[in-house]
């Protein structure tokens, strides 16, 4: 006599639960198994790779990272805006600028650095000896219109009551720009570190750096393609948890931090020193501080002509991505 739990029908039944079960384990093992999310890190001249190399704040990182090196922020934002990489790095114009090229991206950490990493340089036996002496000379700015040297640029011309009209300015990426200096083809150059270092340790004379008139804030920007990515998301979020750490490494170690800089970038220790010693490494959270000062920096170059519009920087932040723990 056949034994009723050993139907027909409940053999079926069996069989489809253990294909359903099969099919479950089967699904938990291949998630299980997959591959990290691997984030591409935006950089600008080795600074932030450098920076995470010499801390080892990426070790043990639960996501897989490679990196996307660029000699200014120009061309970083135009991977970011083609999707190309998940981060970027830049000083607050450079970010706005981004923004009003219609790049998908929101700030989402901000860095705190010295605003003597930037400035304007002459030759050494220039007979320019001040910034009122601009007038009807050309400036080479880097990287690119909406840069920072720009805006510093434009802030010691109204200082020097400069009228923009008087001075004819010309925009050249860094690497270009240095070789042009270094052979005396360029009178005076507004750059930022590392090139402005390297400038003046060449011989390059300081005629005003960005005290005074640039921030010296950096930004961490992520693009809104990857935010939207639940697991791209989360990557992000322990990014700027070890992006925080190695910051407070690197101010903990100025020394060690330097040396890294120097062999990545094969830059003298010498000026990694000086470098490093004013770079945007500490990585915190944005306040509302942090929202107000760049609105000014929007506000006055949409006044001034650098941006064709006004940025609201409010609309391109996210502060609930990334509450640093205390």
């Amino acid at each position: 006599m056949t034994d009723p739990l050993f139907s027909r029908a409940s053999r079926r039944d069996w069989l489809k639960q253990g294909a359903a079960l099969s099919l479950a384990a089967t699904g938990s093992l291949r998630a299980w198994a997959q591959p990290p999310t691997t984030l591409v890190l935006g950089d600008q001249a080795g600074g932030l790779r450098s920076l995470f190399e010499a801390s080892k704040a990426l070790e043990g990182a639960p996501f897989a990272y490679r990196w996307a090196n660029f000699q200014g922020a120009a061309p970083l934002f135009e991977a970011q805006r083609s999707a190309a990489v998940d981060t970027a790095m830049a000083g607050d114009l450079p970010v706005l600028a981004a923004a009003v090229g219609k790049t998908p991206l929101k700030i989402v950490a901000t860095r705190v650095g010295k605003a003597d990493s930037l400035g304007i340089v002459v030759q050494p036996d220039s007979p320019l000896r001040s910034v009122s002496d601009l007038r009807g000379k050309t400036v080479i700015v880097s990287s690119a219109r909406g840069s920072i040297s720009q805006y510093q640029l434009y802030g010691a011309l109204e200082e020097a009551g400069v009228p923009r009209s008087e001075v004819t300015v010309k925009f050249v990426l860094p690497t270009d720009a240095a070789a042009a200096f270094a052979s005396k083809q360029i009178d005076a150059w507004a750059v930022f570190d590392p090139y402005y270092t390297i400038a003046v340790q060449q011989g390059g004379r300081i005629l005003r750096d960005g005290r005074g008139i640039n921030t010296a804030l950096g930004f961490i920007t992520a693009s809104e393609h990857s935010l939207a990515d639940p697991a791209r998301r989360a990557a992000i979020v322990q990014f700027l948890d070890r992006l925080g750490r190695a910051g407070d490494w690197a101010l903990a170690n100025p020394e060690a931090y330097a040396l890294a800089y120097s062999q990545l970038t094969r830059l003298p220790i010498e000026s990694a020193r000086i470098i490093t010693a004013r770079a945007s490494v500490a990585g915190r959270p944005v306040s509302e501080a942090d929202i107000v000062a760049l609105q000014a920096v929007a506000d006055r170059s949409a006044r001034d002509g650098i941006l064709p519009v006004r940025v609201d920087v409010r609309a391109i932040t996210d502060t609930q991505l990334w509450k640093r723990p205390a």
